[in-house]
Parts: C-alpha cells; sequence; structure tokens
C-alpha cells in the first residue's frame, strides 16, 4: 500500500508504517485517518507480520491536524464535528487494537493530534532532540479524542499540567514522565527501535498478541475476585495453546521454538 501520505514496507516479520508528508509537518487529514486505519486493521490481520513500527519523513514526526482540514472543519455542524471525530477516534483505536506489537520511531516534533498516535503505539522511542506539545487550549480546543491514550502513556498528573498549560516539553521530560521509553541521539534511533522489533519478532506470536491484550486488560483495574480468575484462566488457556507447548518442549529440549525455524 502505497499513496502520496503514507508508505508501508515489509521486510521479513516486521513492517513499517511511513507518514510521508513533510512538506506538512506529517500532519493528518480525513485522508490520512482512513489510510492509517485501514493499514493498521489489514496488517493486523497479516499472518507474516509480527511487529509494525510507524514512523515519518522529514524533520516532524506529526503536527497534529492538518492546516486545509481545519479550515474545513471550522464550518462544520457538530453532527459533521461528532462524525469527524469518530473517524479519528477509529483510527488511534485501531492502532491501540492492533493485534501486533507497534513501536513508534520518534525521529521528530510530535504536536496535538500527533501525540496521540505516539500514545497509541505499545512503545515509543524518540531522538533527543524531539519536542512535544500538547497545544489544543491555545486554540480553544481540548485534546479529547487522543486523551484516553495519552494520559494511560504519560499519567494522570503529567496531563494535569501538560493538556492545561500547552506547554512545549522536551524528549527527557518525555522519557520521564513515561511517555517515551527511550531517548536516544539520532544516529542510534534506527539501532535501537531495531532491537525492539528483534526482542519482538523473535518471540511467539500469539503470546505476544495475548500479552498485549494482558496488560489492556489489567492496567487500571482493582485487584478483584474476577480479575485474578480472568489471570488464571490467560495462564491456563496459553498453556493449553500449540505455542505455548511448543515454546516449553523447545526450552526443555534445550532447541529452537518453531517460529524461530528458518522458513522452507
Amino acid at each position: 500500500m502505497t499513496t502520496p501520505a503514507l508508505r508501508i514496507e515489509t521486510q521479513g516479520h516486521v513492517a513499517t508504517v511511513v507518514l510521508s508528508r513533510p512538506e506538512v509537518r506529517n500532519a493528518f487529514n480525513d485522508e490520512v485517518i482512513a489510510e492509517l486505519s485501514q493499514a493498521f486493521v489489514q496488517l493486523g490481520e497479516a499472518p507474516g507480520v509480527r511487529a509494525i513500527v510507524l514512523m515519518a519523513e522529514g524533520p516532524a514526526f506529526c503536527a497534529g491536524a492538518d492546516l486545509n482540514w481545519m479550515r474545513r472543519m471550522a464550518d462544520y455542524s457538530r453532527e459533521q464535528n461528532l462524525e469527524d471525530a469518530a473517524k479519528l477516534a477509529f483510527m488511534l483505536r485501531a492502532i491501540y487494537e492492533c493485534p501486533k506489537p507497534t513501536v513508534a520511531r520518534v525521529q521528530g516534533d510530535v504536536y496535538a493530534g500527533g501525540m496521540g498516535l505516539v500514545a497509541a503505539c505499545d512503545m515509543a522511542v524518540s531522538v533527543d532532540t524531539a519536542g512535544f506539545c500538547l497545544s489544543e487550549v491555545r486554540l480553544g480546543l481540548i485534546p479529547a479524542t487522543i486523551s484516553p491514550y495519552v494520559i494511560r502513556a504519560m499519567g494522570p498528573r503529567a496531563a494535569h499540567r501538560y493538556f492545561l498549560t500547552a506547554e512545549r516539553f522536551d524528549a527527557a521530560e518525555a522519557l520521564r514522565i513515561g511517555f517515551v521509553h527511550a531517548v536516544v541521539p539520532s544516529a542510534r534511533l534506527d539501532a535501537q527501535v531495531g532491537e525492539l522489533v528483534a526482542a519482538l519478532a523473535s518471540a511467539s506470536p500469539n503470546a505476544v498478541r495475548e500479552c498485549k491484550k494482558l496488560v489492556q486488560d489489567v492496567a487500571g483495574r482493582d485487584i478483584t475476585r474476577l480479575l485474578i480468575d480472568r489471570t488464571v484462566e490467560g495462564i491456563a488457556d496459553i498453556r493449553a495453546s500449540d505455542e505455548g507447548k511448543e515454546g516449553v518442549q523447545s526450552f526443555l529440549n534445550k532447541r529452537k521454538p518453531a517460529w524461530l525455524a528458518p522458513k522452507g
């Protein structure tokens, strides 16, 4: 899949989704939102893909909403705004709930809605020169649609500050508050992303998929009897699965598991 706004490349078990509108700082509009939604739904179902990297071309990762799109939205009715926001919400959910693990490769600045893209990914690696900003309140708006993902990523305490002040913060602060997992010089960015991707691709595909669901299901929940019962069922189910059995047997027999066997 290649369009003027989006490019998808697959190498081995890794798919790379590239935002390719550097001339507008990779800002998104309704077309980009639709293409990203389609890309992550399709890649999530692709049997050969074990990890997905979201990256961008140019000096900025994503500047949020495209200005021309914002001009159109300025005249929208409430009903049109509801429909438009629902499409953005679907895109973010498609990334967040993608069955395959996702890694954001942040090579430049991230603003407004772009923060939602990074937060919806399972992991994020940033270059040390990147800046981050939730700028909505400066425009009389709020980061409503991206908030479930951004608050999960940075925590409510940090969100209180950066949602309300619209301050720009640097990569070191993004790392401190947990919004990104690693900060590296630009020369190390691909290597750091590559290490994460290699770890993801070498693990049991089924276990990785179930682990992603496990974190989403357990995070922030009260430790109730129901939750405990679900975790008991989870380990029982994975132990009884084909990959679970294969993984344990390969470990005991000191051999590589089947999912690491060479093709052909």
